[in-house]
Order: C-alpha cells, then sequence, then structure tokens
C-alpha cells in the first residue's frame, strides 16, 4: 500500500505503538529493519503512520518484537489497513483534523466518559444550544463555519443511537447547567434533553453541585475514550470549537482514570442527578 503524507490520529496511535513495541523490546531502528526485512526508512514511516499496513505485517512485527499480549496485538491488527471513509471523512477540508480525527476516535471507542465543568459535554448538547455556544466564540466564527461544526458535532452524536453503543458516562458540574447559553428556552430544552438521553440504558449522567467538598479538577474538561485494550485509551483535551489535544501515556492515563473516579465518588447518583436537573428546568 502506498504511503501516505497526512496520516490521522487512528494511524499515528498504530505506529506509535508500534514503536513502544520495539524500544520495549531494546531494538533500534537498524536492528528493527534488519529482522523485519525492509529499510531503515520504512521502519520510520510506519512508526509516524505514514506506511499503512496489513494486520498480518502487524503480528510479524509484534512477533519480532517478542510481544505476547494476545488482546493488544489483536487490537493493533484490527487498527490497520488504509483510512476509513467514515462521515467524518467529508468535514477535513473544513474543520481542523483534530475534530475530523475526534470522530473516527469516538466511532471505534468502546466506552466513554467525560467529564464538563462548564460546558454541556459535547455528544449530549441540543442543536439549539451547540448553535448558541457557537455563536458565543471570540473571535465570532463565520455562519458556514458554524454550520459546519454544528452538523459535525450531531452526527458525532450518532454513535450513542447506533445498534451497538458503547457505554456513555458523563460528570457534569452545575455551572455547566447553569450557563443558560441560547436563553431560559434554549436552556429549558437543554436541560430536557439531558433527562432524555439519561434514560437510554447506555448512559450514566451524573452532576456535581456547587459546594462539593473536595470537588478534583485538572483545570481542563477532557474527555477520556477508552480503547479495545487499555493500552490504547486516549484522553482528549476539550476545547469544543476549535482543536483537540491528545494524550496517551501510561502516565497520563492513569492520571486521567484516577480523576474520573474521583468526581464520580463526589457527583450525585444518576437518580439524585436526575431529580436535581429535574428541578432546574421546573425553575426555569
Amino acid at each position: 500500500m502506498p504511503p501516505t503524507s497526512n496520516p490521522t490520529l487512528r494511524q499515528r496511535r498504530l505506529g506509535a505503538e508500534l514503536r513502544k513495541l520495539r524500544e520495549r523490546a531494546g531494538f533500534t531502528v537498524t536492528q528493527a529493519a534488519a529482522h523485519l526485512g525492509v529499510n531503515q526508512g520504512r521502519v520510520s514511516m510506519i512508526e509516524t503512520g505514514r506506511s499503512p499496513l496489513s494486520a498480518d505485517r502487524v503480528r510479524a512485527m509484534a512477533s519480532a518484537y517478542d510481544c505476547s499480549d494476545a488482546a493488544l496485538i489483536d487490537a493493533l491488527a484490527a487498527m490497520t489497513g488504509r483510512r476509513q471513509r467514515g462521515w467524518w471523512e467529508e468535514y477535513r477540508e473544513h474543520l481542523p483534523a483534530a475534530l475530523v480525527d475526534l470522530a473516527e476516535l469516538e466511532h471505534h471507542a468502546k466506552a466513554l466518559r467525560v467529564a464538563l465543568a462548564v460546558h454541556i459535554p459535547a455528544l449530549l448538547q441540543t442543536t439549539d444550544h451547540a448553535r448558541a455556544l457557537f455563536r458565543s466564540v471570540v473571535p465570532p466564527m463565520r455562519q458556514y463555519e458554524i454550520e459546519h461544526r454544528l452538523t459535525h458535532r450531531m452526527k458525532r452524536q450518532g454513535i450513542l443511537h447506533r445498534d451497538d453503543p458503547p457505554p456513555y458516562s458523563a460528570i457534569i458540574h452545575e455551572a455547566a447547567l447553569r450557563m443558560g447559553f441560547g436563553g431560559p428556552n434554549v436552556t429549558r430544552g437543554q436541560l430536557k434533553h439531558l433527562l432524555d438521553t439519561s434514560e437510554l440504558p447506555h448512559v450514566t449522567i451524573r452532576v456535581i453541585r456547587f459546594g462539593t467538598d473536595g470537588y478534583p479538577s485538572t483545570g481542563q474538561s477532557f474527555d477520556y475514550i477508552e480503547g479495545p485494550v487499555p493500552q490504547l485509551d486516549t484522553v482528549q483535551l476539550d476545547t469544543h470549537h476549535g482543536g483537540c489535544g491528545f494524550l496517551d501515556a501510561e502516565a497520563q492515563l492513569s492520571k486521567y482514570r484516577a480523576v474520573l473516579d474521583h468526581m464520580e465518588s463526589c457527583a450525585l447518583s444518576p437518580a439524585a442527578s436526575r431529580d436535581f436537573i429535574h428541578h432546574l428546568v421546573n425553575s426555569i
């Protein structure tokens, strides 16, 4: 398969994981090339995601690197091939590449855990709320930019309504529920949408109230996207309207898993969260 000059996040992640396997085996690029029967340039292109691979090639590389983790090898083999032409590809010329990569990442996720302090999670926003949010961006977006982002965001929400939806857990601070983007009618509709969505069997919504003692925070909202194996998890630092930052080092993943667990322990139960959102709806 010919190389690509613009690999997706998923392709870059596959290359990075193969690099980790090589380094764990104690091989230099030169030694790996000799073991695999390719030149050093090919190894470098593989590890930067610019050289598409077959599943058989990935398994051969894992064997050469003495990797015995069958679950990880199967997961890496499943990431091979050329770029999937998912619905998100139609936005590649109109939106930042990171937003397009995020949609692909969500599509393949085993589960999603989200923690937000000021905004409603993107996958739980109504059209009216999202439009009001985009209109508040500084500097202002042009109307066509708003519409591209809006339709992209609504299509991302399709993963919650497909036949095999991933488990989705959102921790939302009370501040986000009270922001009021778009005015009372939009806010009321958004809160009702949260209540409706929380009734889906695979969706869990928890609220952290003002005044909660020991509220943990990293200083930024984030999504924790679970891969088929823990080594392939990803943290996405959320910006809602622009680019995204992605983290995948094990130390970073451990940190954000711990933060999520702590936040869940501080949040209301799902039932109490629904009661609280009901209260907010009735107070508007």
